[in-house]
């Protein structure tokens, strides 16, 4: 049965409907019976979007109900004996005040599905270990500081989403989700993650952007399964070696960090198509990431680039960043010659992103190897605009003197 606005549910209608599915989601229902439990063969119920506050104490005796939504109601608590709709696979509590969970909670042995996301919880109980049946946990958007370790014994659990709660650490025995295949712990004040998580082999999906990561565990290697690794807007200043044994790692993404270097074993990401590093403090990359074959899109403005690697033009590259202003996807190379290391490198408009030095303006050949990244541009032409150039990146350095060229 599925009803929208103006219903009233009374106690005799509901005699009526003993063997209805309800979906009286937004349908404007201030409260629920305690006839509700006569539905005895009620096995789908939605009561989301309802001026709701509370569950009847009868509620619990549905017990043929398999999935129980009862999102954005202003829910504030469950009935101490939810425990007894052990044939529940899926509850869905997204969006209420729930400030604690009954303990009885831990009974649902065929629970499959737990949303409490967007909630007030402050405290998670022991017994959420004992769901072994757990698929998803959703906790996001609630005030949890810590993780209990018994959320290790939930083997079978699919997908974790912690994100944007209070957490400072996570358990070690968080190395015990041995199916888990995604891992969202975004902002949080987590500063390292624990080692055990190598031991998640079937991990393919981890985002710790917008916490106070120092560093990464070298143990990341370990997670062979990982395609997607998010590290946006941490305090990472280096990235581990371990992170080349990712052969399957499709998108890598460290904006926003502090990081001075990044790892030559970098190149060893066979898989790796987009790879970005967005407003840290590099001031070189690797020409090693030229082994990274299938990278399509490399975003490295924001750094303080000087060069960047020959290398580079034997990738396929669709898109190449260098500068916050830059309108293209790719730009237009030429050769030079490193004055330190005699190597060849690659420079453009945007290049260096910090003021030249007077007298390091030195001839530019061009190299006709360089395919569609470098301009068949004549030297003389080159070399008077790179004369002119101008750089369009600051940095904390230069504040006070284009405070004093403003005045």
């Amino acid at each position: 049965l599925s009803l929208s606005n103006n219903f009233r549910l009374s106690a005799d209608s509901v005699q009526l409907l003993t063997f209805f599915s309800f979906f009286f989601s937004s349908a404007d229902i201030p409260e629920i019976p305690e006839s509700i439990s006569f539905c005895r063969a009620l096995q789908v119920a939605d009561f989301s979007g309802n001026p709701l506050t509370r569950l009847p104490e009868s509620f619990p005796e549905l017990q043929n109900l398999t999935c129980l939504s009862v999102n954005d109601i202003s829910l504030q608590a469950l009935p101490e004996n939810i425990g007894n709709l052990y044939n529940l696979a899926s509850l869905e509590l997204r969006e209420n005040l729930l400030t604690y969970l009954p303990e009885s909670l831990a009974q649902l042995q065929r629970l499959e599905e737990l949303d409490l996301g967007n909630n007030e919880l402050y405290h998670l109980p022991e017994t959420i270990g004992a769901l072994f049946n757990l698929k998803d946990l959703w906790l996001d958007g609630n005030q949890l500081a810590e993780i209990p370790q018994e959320v290790g014994n939930l083997k079978n659990l699919l997908c974790l989403d912690v994100s944007e709660n209070k957490l400072e650490c996570l358990p070690e025995e968080i190395s015990g989700l041995t199916s888990l295949t995604d891992l969202l712990v975004s902002q949080n004040l987590l500063q390292v993650l624990p080692d055990g998580i190598g031991k998640l082999r079937r991990l393919s999906i981890l985002k710790v952007d917008q916490n106070k990561l120092i560093q990464l565990t070298d143990s990341i290697g370990d997670c062979e399964s990982l395609t997607e690794l998010v590290l946006t807007e941490n305090q990472l200043q280096s990235l581990p070696k371990s992170i080349g044994k990712l052969k399957k790692l499709n998108n890598l993404n460290a904006d926003r960090n502090k990081l001075t270097s990044l790892p030559k074993e970098v190149g060893g990401c066979c898989s790796l198509n987009v790879f970005s590093v967005r407003d840290n403090r590099l001031s070189r990359i690797p020409s090693e990431i030229s082994q990274a074959t299938e990278l399509h899109v490399l975003d490295v403005a924001g750094n303080r680039l000087t060069y960047l690697p020959i290398s580079l033009t034997t990738l396929k590259l669709k898109a190449l960043w260098l500068s916050d202003n830059q309108s293209q996807p790719l730009l237009t190379f030429q050769t030079d010659t490193d004055p330190e290391t005699g190597e060849k490198i690659l420079t453009c408009v945007l290049l260096p992103q910090m003021p030249s030095e007077p007298g390091c303006q030195d001839n530019l050949p061009r190299c006709g190897a360089l395919e569609s990244l470098v301009n068949e541009m004549s030297d003389e032409t080159w070399n008077e605009r790179a004369v002119n150039r101008v750089s369009a990146i600051r940095f904390l350095e230069d504040e006070k003197d284009e405070e004093e060229n403003e005045m």
